[in-house]
């Protein structure tokens, strides 16, 4: 099919065709191959300009197209680049980037390439890549099966390729998760908001916003180094195993508030099993239970893990409930979760090659000794020397001697805190932890202020409820010229009668309990909780711990609210955590414990006494109740969508509802990011001393509410204690080795990673044929398809729906 024309005029032939080599030279055209390489090539040729003109001469021309050919894709192989998609975490917009940035950047070095140029990511089960012009290439990372044209190839050095070759990955084995593939050059992928990087939930960078796929060309880019080939410096390589010592900064949230010192003291001497639903979005790990120093998180949710939505760290270790998760470079930035630890900044790469199964031992630093360990990494990746790693004999801190608070103060009649978040993020708090309007305020002119005398260094500023994390390069910008600037700006605030912000009412459409949330519902039961008090139904949850009457009660109520918009990116992508103005409106729920694995796009639920429109596919805790039209538009630019920013919604906005059935959402859906559903959206303000009139003129209803509201609240609890609740199943264990050896005459079909074994797809005595889907594993969050290794016959299916598979573990035999 035709994309496009391109064409000029001038006063001569020569200087039309010189015009015309420009613009095809400025053309870009990215996501699928075209013919501008051989227009360009034809109009460099001298003849061009020729009278007369024959066409024939074009049957002489070839033209290599300088790319590379994904002929099989692998378990999923992502573009990605370093240090990823910066600057937009306060609307929940990951990074991504690779998730063992370590041996990324020193395959890039090994290379020559500079700073920032993009490679591949290989997870598990490796592609076959075929490349269409020459070129020099590295693998990185953990160690996989690898060859060029059948012959085994190493690891961690520059190697020749040239036009035809063909280099295939297989499994990454024995230990380690993932592998870089790295082109002189780089790869030649446009920018999204700064970055080539793939977020694949969210459908944009990298190629097409996904993983690759057979078929995929991708454009190798342009360099002018011709250095000698390499390898690297042996002491260099990261060690990579299946038993790994992880070092971390104590905070933001530790004992006492959160946790007993005894949970503190068991989190760090126990060793944890990493999860097999584990994957870019964060590490999900198996281990002891908490005792916690809560009975539960107030308005913030059930369980004692909840707190008001915050911002936080890549690296934190976040208890959804009471199962921890080591959040990734695809994690989200907001939530309300507690999170006892951080990863230090240096120690982040070995997130990326954690795999399931694999155990985990966290160690505590220092500040100063994270910095220590930080600075000697960049100077290794810098210089290629593989120096003595000095820090790693520095003894480790335990228990910790050190608290979570590095600053407090009081700001008007409200304290604030400033709380350790990793070495690259500083959490600052203000007031009690209640949900209480003002403190939003005092967060929003905190926010302003920073803003107004930002300093170098400072990469984010992410607001939450009743809190703000700052996030800064600590090489740039040093925790005390940071802690300072913190502490001059709050001394600034100033809170008067006549206070006030722009407060745009923003009219939804929603699909009243739509199919997609109850099948939501159904999954988890399926693959994570059989047992949850929330299921099968989250509506008639909200309705019992909210003590109403029924489940028109609740939709009466939520219809009848107006939505402030506290914080944006809860969870992913513009998405809103929001609370009712009327705290009559504020139903209250707990979260999900252990969370979802999977939500779909503009989910509606509650958590706490919040509500959060989920921007996209991934992860969630929140009580399910319906479905919105779009939070962010990747590409288009409908009128709703202002200034050109591709999130809807702004802070303090107000979202109101209104029923539509879910076959009319289908049709909102597709004709919104066209621009051809127009929202009512009014301009408004929120003024504070209006509001406090509005709260204490209506006092006594509000406080019958809440009684009401308090007393099911503390029935749910009970009730979760009597029925023992409180404790998710156990985690299903991998079945035991065996020694199976397949009978004679029949092939096995082997497991390529660990996970459930979701489905089959064929039964026995079915004909299959080589490379056909004949089941599905559930892993690192995906759907992974099981393909047959030969045809014939299904002879036998050795494991069954349900069960818990590993690598090379024989699933079904094929009859030849």
């Amino acid at each position: 099919p035709l994309l496009a024309k391109i064409m000029v005029h001038g006063k001569s032939r020569k200087e039309t065709i010189e015009s015309l080599a420009r613009a095809l030279s400025k053309t870009e055209i990215h996501g699928i191959q075209t013919n501008l390489e051989y227009l360009e090539e034809i109009v460099g040729k001298e003849w061009i300009g020729e009278k007369p003109f024959h066409t024939k001469r074009l049957e002489a021309i070839s033209v290599p197209s300088k790319t590379i050919e994904v002929l099989r894709s692998g378990t999923q192989t992502t573009v990605q680049d370093f240090p990823g998609r910066l600057g937009y975490w306060d609307v929940g917009v990951p990074p991504s980037g690779p998730m063992d940035s370590l041996s990324f950047r020193l395959g890039n070095r090994i290379l020559g390439n500079q700073p920032g140029v993009k490679g591949l990511e290989i997870t598990a089960y490796g592609p076959k890549i075929k490349f269409n012009h020459d070129c020099v290439v590295a693998l990185c990372g953990a160690h996989g099966e690898a060859s060029l044209n059948g012959e085994p190839i190493k690891f961690w050095q520059a190697i020749e390729v040239e036009i035809g070759d063909i280099l295939e990955v297989g499994r990454i084995n024995p230990h380690g998760m993932r592998c870089y593939l790295l082109v002189r050059g780089g790869l030649r992928i446009p920018q999204y908001l700064g970055s080539g990087s793939t977020f694949t939930l969210g459908k944009f960078g990298g190629h097409c916003g996904r993983a690759l796929v057979p078929g995929d060309q991708i454009p190798i880019g342009e360099n002018d180094f011709s250095g000698p080939l390499r390898s690297i410096d042996p002491n260099l390589i990261p060690t990579i195993s299946n038993d790994w010592s992880v070092r971390v900064l104590y905070g933001p949230h530790g004992a006492p508030d959160f946790f007993t010192e005894r949970d503190i003291k068991t989190f760090f001497q126990s060793k944890w099993e990493v999860h097999y639903n584990s994957d870019r979005t964060g590490v999900r790990l198996i281990g002891p239970k908490p005792e916690w120093a809560r009975i539960d998180g107030g308005e913030a949710g059930l369980h004692p893990s909840n707190i008001h939505d915050n911002a936080y760290s890549v690296g934190a270790v976040d208890f959804t409930g009471d199962m921890p998760v080591i959040l990734g470079p695809d994690g989200p930035s907001l939530g309300g979760f507690v999170c006892p630890v951080t990863v230090v900044a240096a120690d982040l790469w070995k997130i990326g090659q954690l795999k399931p199964g694999d155990n985990i031992q966290f160690f505590l630093l220092s500040h100063e000794q994270s910095i220590q360990l930080l600075e000697e990494q960049e100077e290794q990746i810098t210089n290629l020397n593989g120096i003595e790693n000095r820090t790693a004999s520095i003894p480790q801190i335990f228990p910790p001697n050190e608290t979570c608070i590095l600053a407090a103060g009081k700001s008007d009649t409200d304290d604030w805190t400033v709380r350790q978040s990793g070495d690259c993020n500083l959490l600052v708090e203000f007031g009690e932890p209640i949900l209480d309007l003002s403190l939003r305020f005092k967060v929003h002119l905190f926010h302003q202020g920073l803003l107004q005398n930002k300093i170098t260094g400072v990469i984010d500023l992410t607001p939450g409820i009743r809190s703000l994390q700052v996030h800064y390069n600590p090489s740039i910008a040093e925790r005390p010229k940071v802690l300072e600037w913190i502490a001059c700006t709050i001394e600034a605030i100033k809170i008067n009668d006549s206070s006030s912000v722009p407060s745009r009412i923003v009219s939804l459409p929603i699909s009243w309990d739509d199919p997609t949330t109850r099948l939501a519902v159904e999954k988890y039961q399926q693959s994570v909780r059989t047992d949850a008090p929330w299921c099968p139904n989250n509506i008639e949850f909200i309705r019992r711990i909210n003590g109403l009457s029924s489940i028109e009660e609740v939709k009466e109520i939520i219809f009848d609210a107006s939505y402030v918009v506290l914080g944006l990116g809860d969870v992913y992508l513009g998405a809103p955590v929001a609370t009712p103005l009327d705290p009559r409106h504020r139903l209250v729920t707990t979260k999900y414990n252990p969370a979802r694995t999977w939500t779909p796009e503009n989910a509606v639920g509650i958590g706490g006494a919040y509500l959060c429109v989920y921007g996209m596919e991934g992860p969630g805790g929140y009580q399910l109740f319906g479905r919105t039209l779009q939070m962010w538009n990747r590409y288009g630019n409908p009128k709703a969508f202002t200034d050109g920013h591709p999130w809807l919604l702004r802070f303090f906005d107000q979202v109101r509802f209104y029923e539509v059935s879910s076959q009319e959402l289908d049709e909102i859906r597709r004709d919104f990011p066209l621009g051809r559903y127009p929202l009512t959206i009014e301009e408004s303000t929120f003024d504070l001393k209006k509001y406090q009139l509005f709260l204490n003129s209506h006092a006594t209803g509000i406080s019958a509410f809440r009684k009401q509201q308090q007393q099911a609240f503390r029935e749910e609890r009970e009730r979760w204690q009597t029925e023992d609740h409180a404790l998710p199943n156990e985690p299903e264990k991998l079945m035991d080795e065996t020694s199976e050896v397949a009978p004679s005459g029949t092939t096995p079909v082997e497991s390529m990673v660990t996970g459930n074994l979701w489905k089959w797809t064929v039964s026995e005595g079915d004909h299959v044929e080589i490379g056909q889907g004949i089941g599905i594993i559930e892993s690192m969050k995906m759907e992974i398809a099981i393909e047959s290794s030969g045809a014939g016959k299904v002879h036998s299916i050795l494991r069954k729906e349900g069960d818990m598979v590993k690598p090379g573990e024989y699933l079904l035999l094929i009859k030849e």
